[in-house]
């Protein structure tokens, strides 16, 4: 089953633009209401969130209104044994094996963690510079490799995975990638990636042998058809784009057709406040259509409310 299904969301919805912080935002720190640069996040049917603590090398457990986390991967210090962690960069839930499956960034591998009571995990994919991954219905595992400037999907019991974006050196051309980030995978398995190089978001239909600029592609700047420094990417079933625009502070959205985003959250320049981010990065909504944020530099992760209009 897909790791994570996006819901309906009308393509005018719009947030409560004051966010509630539902993991962190208590310094940096290893406490365990504490985060230490977070990056990838998960949010699962009950609103619990997982969160890669990357310079804490573990995974977070924060349930609906706690006050602090539980680890549940890594906390063992950083290093390469089973029961480590170094520098997580995501996770996500799979739930027919109950298990964390973890991009373990500087140790060039994917983790299967189990999800309850876990003390360590075993390597699933090896020699890879995991920086983010998704599951489909089937099972299949999609990883960014930073590396190698690709997305490659694994099948249950594959090692070594086919290109499904990029794989061409790194570069701008639309069959190339250049520092991909974040990936998403709709219904009809379409691969999205957003590139940090190239400051756009790539749409590569299943079996293509190059992609569609999404979003961004007009250089980097702070006007609504550019992005700076983007990252998360989740894309809902009308096909509209939402990303993290880290270097500009906010999130926004890019309905199909359109050549000018829209701010949905933040924008009011980085800073700490309620209706600020500080270098966002990691992007999830909730079955509710709440929309979640790993807020890099403040250390937490911000939950914005899904307004319903009459």
């Amino acid at each position: 089953m897909f790791s994570y299904v996006i819901p309906n969301i009308p393509v005018n919805a719009q947030w409560q633009q004051n966010g509630i912080t539902v993991a962190g935002g208590n310094e940096r720190g290893n406490a365990v209401n504490q985060l230490f640069s977070p990056w990838g996040l998960y949010v699962d049917d009950d609103q619990t969130v997982y969160v890669a603590d990357q310079l804490n090398h573990r995974i977070m457990k924060w349930a609906l209104g706690a006050t602090s986390g539980q680890v549940v991967a890594g906390g063992n210090g950083q290093g390469s044994g089973a029961h480590q962690l170094s520098s997580p960069f995501d996770v996500i839930v799979d739930k027919d094996t109950d298990s964390l499956i973890i991009c373990d960034y500087s140790n060039r591998r994917v983790v299967r963690w189990p999800r309850r009571n876990g003390t360590s995990g075993e390597t699933i994919i090896s020699n890879i510079d995991c920086r983010s991954l998704k599951m489909d219905e089937n099972g299949s595992l999609y990883v960014t490799d930073v590396g190698k400037d690709e997305v490659r999907r694994y099948r249950r019991g594959e090692s070594e995975g086919t290109v499904v974006a990029g794989g061409n050196g790194r570069g701008d051309r639309l069959d190339q990638l250049s520092d991909p980030q974040y990936v998403f995978i709709d219904r009809d398995h379409s691969v999205y990636v957003s590139e940090w190089g190239n400051r756009r978001v790539m749409k590569w239909v299943e079996g293509a042998k190059q992609g569609i600029i999404v979003a961004g592609g007009q250089g980097e700047g702070n006007g609504l058809e550019q992005l700076s420094r983007p990252l998360g990417v989740v894309v809902d079933q009308l096909g509209t784009v939402y990303v993290t625009d880290g270097g500009n502070a906010r999130i926004i959205r890019w309905p199909i057709g359109v050549t000018q985003a829209s701010v949905i959250v933040g924008g009011n320049g980085a800073g700490g406040r309620s209706n600020q981010l500080y270098g966002p990065v990691g992007l999830s909504f909730d079955r509710h259509g709440n929309l979640y944020v790993v807020d890099w530099g403040n250390q937490r992760v911000q939950r914005f409310n899904l307004e319903f209009n009459s």
